[in-house]
């Protein structure tokens, strides 16, 4: 049952990921976003930490994935971005995509990760997870009204006023 679970939210997450890159649209790529880290929280509840897959998905997918939204929806597209149509480009990115991935690979493994012993007992995800909520909750407070004023200051700062003679459209 964990394999299929895992081979699902493999295809979802490497799924999404590829259409928020290639897809035409801001709106549907940005959606794309939220499943790839949607997914990436389901591999966290696979591990046995929920805690962490919780925050992902409310850190990620529920704050900075809706504020990108937001903000793609508000701005208009030519603001952001030039068209730009090269073939050249793009598979300059792929090959500079391989390039990092080798590279990568070959320091994780001569790093000798796998070698690495300790003396320490297994951490206990639930305790970090019930230390942080009792005593820091001041902090998880103070950063949920900062993204809501992050969130509002955006929709402030992207409000589009049409006007005529002066005057708002109705």
């Amino acid at each position: 049952m964990a394999d299929a679970a895992f081979l699902a939210l493999t295809v979802i997450t490497i799924g999404s990921a590829i259409a928020a890159l290639e897809l035409r649209s801001l709106i549907y790529g940005s959606i794309a976003l939220m499943g790839t880290l949607g997914g990436i929280a389901g591999f966290f509840f696979l591990l046995d930490a929920p805690f962490v897959a919780l925050f992902q998905l409310a850190v990620y997918v529920g704050s900075i994935a809706v504020l990108i939204l937001f903000t793609v929806m508000l701005v208009k597209r030519e603001l952001i971005f030039k068209k730009i149509e090269d073939k050249r480009r793009k598979f300059a990115g792929i090959g500079l995509m391989l390039v990092m991935m080798v590279a990568l690979g070959a320091v994780f493994l001569d790093s000798g990760i796998k070698t690495i012993t300790t003396d320490e007992p297994a951490t206990n995800f639930r305790d970090i997870g019930t230390d942080f909520v009792t005593y820091y909750w001041p902090a998880l407070i103070l950063m949920g009204l900062l993204l809501t004023g992050s969130v509002t200051g955006a929709l402030v700062l992207a409000k589009r006023e049409d006007v005529e003679n002066d005057q708002r459209a109705n």
